[in-house]
């Protein structure tokens, strides 16, 4: 009989920068957990936000992030939650990445 070892979750990532003011403040934040097998790492929950209560003054200053807490994928925009499909921990960080991007572009683009 071959024994299944537990899967012990552990923080793997805990993360938070500032972006400058001249490039539109605010806060990045990225709380990742999960575990290692057979050499490859599997997320298990995560946190992504992208914070500035100069935008957004609801939600904790949250403007956009994703996260699955409460059991389901879900994103948050400007206090409004929706679920998103999740296809893997990577493609929902390259989308966040773009959307905080967008919205500081939009946002520097507004000022000039």
């Amino acid at each position: 009989m071959i024994k299944k070892s537990k899967k012990i979750e552990s923080l793997l990532e805990k993360e938070t920068f500032k972006i400058k003011k001249n490039n539109g403040g605010g806060i990045l934040s990225f709380e990742v957990w999960g575990y290692v097998q057979d050499g490859k790492t599997v997320v298990t929950r995560y946190n992504l936000a992208y914070i500035n209560p100069l935008i957004f003054q609801k939600d904790n200053g949250r403007v956009v992030g994703f996260d699955n807490a409460h059991n389901y994928h879900h994103r948050h925009y400007m206090g409004k939650v929706a679920p998103v499909e999740y296809v893997s921990y990577e493609q929902t960080q390259e989308r966040f990445q773009k959307e905080w991007q967008e919205i500081i572009k939009d946002l520097r683009k507004g000022k000039k």
